[in-house]
């Protein structure tokens, strides 16, 4: 699997998008994540994916 955006021009979405869901979970997120444990890096993923489902549910 890539780690490349399916559409480029969305990463810096997908990036404030990251921070935000970060933030509001109390993970610090930052430019060097090396010192953040795998376990609270997917519970961002995690919950990105959530929203963003619920979001296109939410549209159909």
């Amino acid at each position: 699997m890539s780690n490349k955006a399916l559409v480029p021009e969305a990463r810096h979405g997908l990036e404030q998008f990251k921070n935000e869901v970060a933030q509001e979970l109390g993970v610090p997120f930052s430019d060097y994540n090396g010192d953040l444990s795998a376990r609270q890096c997917g519970s961002v993923g995690g919950e990105m994916v959530k929203r963003m489902v619920e979001e296109y549910e939410h549209r159909i």
